[in-house]
């Protein structure tokens, strides 16, 4: 297991003071440009030489529109390609998980087998072939993960009595880095151009970050530096075993679920050093939110972040980027480029009208379910969409 340098205390120092030194002017981007001079259409390159021709990246969005054994159905590969057709830069599939026991929800897709491989295979063709940049979301949902669903108790870091969750051996917690990563290299056989880990949400890596899931005692418990463990195994794994050219990013949450501010942005530092990253996905609920660590008062998650050095690791951001206007803001004040959610849903062509006219915005709620069919959604996915209160039109 390889650790990245404990230096947090420094890390910590030198975000803040980069925060303190630029509160009252945009952040700079990781080339140095000024982001009030950026255009949303600019193209955005990474590390790894890979790039996406504007700032659009279409979220990871659970939709449930798969098979029952994982595997790509048409109707998720109309979903997902009808977003590249519509001008994002960088399409990212949904959650897909990379054990059996990792599901989370119904109709997800799945990365851990070489079943998986020709569905996969078929959807990062038919991305690429619309100029968009292809990635995969792997994911585990741990405590998460129905047992009706999975057929055993969920795995977590520690025990959990709310959810039944039982606490991974230690062999288990290999043995899922080790599942990460091979399904990294099934989706590189495939013919995407990335993956991104799901750190995010109160799942399987996001509770072995936090200090009040993950109570564990061996090297993957403790401090910071051990909880990150299992995320860090896991960059290894895949920077080892997967080409140089491959996009590699995390999504993370900034707060809740758990976690510190101060110790997601000493991870964001320690991320950065490592040079292992292409980006890092903030997903922060509200782009313009204040930030609900007392360490951080009357201070917004864009400025602790988007302000941040991260040297050539680029940023996306998601949460209520709802118009052009929102992503433009995004971009002005710290990020690479825009994370869009729910105007994705509303919009198969978002990127492009949002690229096109600076006045645009997502039409307004709830929407018919006509009109959701038309944007390229299952009768199942509108199902699901239900389940948001007031983004569907009730019959």
């Amino acid at each position: 297991l390889v650790r990245v340098h404990r230096q947090r205390r420094k890390f910590l120092d030198q975000q803040l003071k980069r925060q303190d030194s630029s509160q009252n002017h945009s952040a700079s981007s990781a080339s140095g440009k000024d982001r009030n001079m950026t255009s949303l259409l600019d193209s955005v390159s990474f590390a790894n030489g890979s790039k996406m021709p504007n700032r659009f990246m279409l979220a990871p969005l659970t939709n449930q529109q798969s098979h029952a054994d994982g595997t790509l159905s048409n109707e998720e590969h109309h979903w997902l390609t009808m977003r590249a057709q519509g001008g994002f830069g960088l399409t990212m599939t949904c959650a897909a998980h990379v054990q059996k026991t990792g599901q989370g929800f119904a109709g997800q897709l799945a990365t851990f087998g070489d079943e998986h491989i020709p569905g996969l295979k078929r959807l990062a063709r038919d991305i690429k072939s619309q100029g968009s940049l292809s990635i995969v979301q792997l994911h585990h949902a741990g405590q998460k993960s129905p047992a009706d669903l999975i057929g055993r108790a969920p795995m977590c870091p520690s025990d959990d009595a709310a959810t039944g969750a039982q606490a991974m051996t230690n062999a288990e917690v290999y043995e899922t880095i080790n599942a990460f990563v091979d399904a990294a290299v099934r989706c590189e056989k495939a013919g995407f151009e990335g993956v991104e880990l799901h750190g995010a949400h109160g799942y399987l890596i996001g509770q072995f970050l936090s200090p009040e899931i993950n109570r564990r005692t061996d090297e993957f418990g403790g401090s910071l530096d051990n909880r990150a463990g299992f995320l860090l195994a896991i960059i290894d794994g895949i920077r080892r075993d997967c080409r140089d050219s491959l996009n590699l990013s995390v999504r993370l949450s900034p707060e809740r679920f758990g976690l510190k501010t101060s110790e997601m942005l000493e991870l964001f530092g320690w991320l950065v050093a490592s040079k292992k990253l292409d980006f890092i996905d903030m997903s922060m609920w509200d782009v313009r939110k204040d930030a609900v660590d007392e360490d951080f008062a009357g201070k917004t998650l864009m400025e602790i972040f988007g302000g941040a050095e991260r040297g050539s690791t680029r940023l996306g951001v998601a949460g209520k980027i709802y118009s052009a206007a929102d992503a433009q803001w995004a971009v002005d004040n710290g990020a690479d480029f825009a994370v869009i959610g729910r105007a994705a849903i509303a919009h198969h062509d978002f990127a492009r009208l949002a690229g096109a006219d600076p006045e645009f915005t997502m039409r307004p709620l709830p929407i018919n379910p006509e009109d959701l069919k038309a944007e390229g959604l299952s009768d199942g996915f509108v199902e699901y969409m239900k389940a948001f209160k007031g983004f569907v039109v009730e019959a």
